[in-house]
């Protein structure tokens, strides 16, 4: 489509199917891209629990990839939506190329200091004396796809927020399921252990990258150039004005993760490798979510710029009651199957069933709270209230969770960290139902002083 009838389908589409449309293909993304993240834990704790330990103590560098490739990504992406909106094409094209190269080289730099300090890094990640040889062989080879994996998030963004689902979709999942079946192939038949299972994560993301980038070029999107690297101070605050929720939320996470594996430590390699199984099966179970809100985040940001914020409010409440009913069914799964789930990935270590078994039941009860935090983060961070959904993104991993991970457990010891991520959650929903307030109230004076 030209950027004229995508921005005739963002305006007058009916919301309903004009999201469901966004969001199948986010939602096979991010069901995909949960898939293999769970896969890597899945081939590995056949392995050992040392193993398994290592792949959840790495896991907060890669939410550092992560973090600087939504930080670029969405901060990018929900601001070329917003000026496709208003009809501004060459703005977005500065901020989409100023986006995706800040991306590589920052992903450069990671690799570079990560290879660096590989040890101490292992280390500061929470590794035991056991645990360390396998968390240095696994991540030293995933700081090798740092660049690539940094921009392939900016390239899978920008490609949702200028409506094409459907090229990100591809490149997301062709890397995702090339990473199940390369997987057991590095792992078991070349016998290469835990650097097979990093082997081929960076391979497929690497493959991931490539796609996204053709898509990219064949899909009508606003082009990336260095000669559009114009204004760079002025684009980089916008960029950042809109990425600061993601950075914020996503480094966050890798702090919750890091704090997490200390709190862990004490009671050994099974209560580490158990919190880790049960961090995957949970961004797996909330993947759906975040796929279903960033087909949200496209129409939002389309219809704020044109100023159709009756239709920004209409598509917000649709999500909200769609997300919840979901969750709330995923929930009673979880918490039925939560034993089961668990013995998937370590079936003949009871300690760790036990543990981790306990601690997804408590985090299933409070998951149908999370649709709304998210969808309140969602919408103001593509909006552009960046302190209010700086805010909210920092809350459930950072604000809350944090304080309650380094709190609970010196109070009822492996329960209380089992209990921190629950406890985070509902203080978080809290806070997004204030938050909400002051939204709402602003953008229905916008629409009465539009009408007026």
């Amino acid at each position: 489509m030209t950027q004229e009838e995508k921005f005739q389908m963002m305006t007058a589409a009916p919301i309903p199917g004009l999201i469901g449309r966004m969001a199948v293909p986010t939602i096979i993304s991010m069901l995909i891209t949960s898939f293999y993240n769970m896969a890597d834990t899945f081939f590995v704790a056949r392995i050992g629990t040392s193993a398994t330990a290592a792949v959840g103590v790495v896991f907060p560098i890669m939410a550092v990839i992560q973090a600087l490739g939504f930080f670029f990504g969405h901060g990018s992406g929900n601001s070329i939506s917003r000026r496709l909106g208003a009809k501004d094409a060459d703005t977005a094209g500065q901020l989409a190329s100023l986006g995706f190269f800040s991306a590589l080289l920052c992903g450069l730099c990671v690799t570079i200091l990560g290879c660096l300090f590989l040890e101490p890094l292992a280390l500061a990640l929470g590794s035991t004396k056991t645990i360390l040889p396998y968390t240095k062989e696994y991540l030293g080879i995933i700081l090798l796809g740092a660049p690539y994996m940094t921009a392939q998030l900016v390239l899978n963004n920008q490609l949702r927020f200028q409506g094409n689902a459907f090229y990100a979709m591809i490149g997301i999942t062709s890397g995702g399921i090339l990473n199940i079946f390369l997987d057991p192939l590095f792992i078991f038949t070349f016998n290469m252990g835990v650097s097979g299972a990093a082997l081929a994560t960076i391979v497929s993301q690497f493959v991931s990258f490539l796609l996204l980038l053709m898509g990219h070029r064949i899909s009508g999107c606003v082009p990336l150039k260095l000669k559009s690297l114009q204004n760079p101070g002025k684009n980089l605050r916008i960029i950042a004005s809109g990425g600061l929720p993601s950075l914020f939320r996503q480094g966050l996470g890798s702090l919750a993760i890091l704090a997490l594996n200390w709190a862990a430590n004490p009671y050994g390699d099974a209560a580490i490798a158990a919190m880790s199984i049960v961090s995957r099966i949970s961004q797996f179970a909330s993947s759906s979510l975040i796929g279903f809100g960033q087909g949200f985040q496209p129409v939002c940001g389309f219809n704020y710029g044109a100023k159709r914020y009756d239709r920004v409010m209409e598509a917000f409440w649709f999500c909200v009651k769609v997300a919840t009913c979901v969750l709330f069914v995923i929930a009673v799964l979880g918490f039925c199957f939560a034993s089961p789930l668990i013995s998937l990935f370590r079936k003949d270590d009871l300690q760790v069933i036990s543990i981790g078994a306990k601690a997804l039941r408590l985090q299933c009860i409070a998951l149908p709270l999370t649709g709304w935090v998210i969808m309140n983060n969602m919408m103001t961070q593509t909006i552009g209230k960046t302190f209010r959904a700086s805010l909210l993104a920092a809350a459930r991993q950072g604000i809350f969770f944090i304080p309650a991970i380094l709190v609970l457990p010196g109070l009822a010891g492996i329960l209380g960290i089992q209990l921190a991520q629950p406890i985070a959650d509902l203080c978080a929903f809290l806070l997004a139902v204030i938050l909400n307030r002051s939204v709402i109230k602003e953008m229905k004076i916008q629409e009465k002083e539009l009408s007026q």
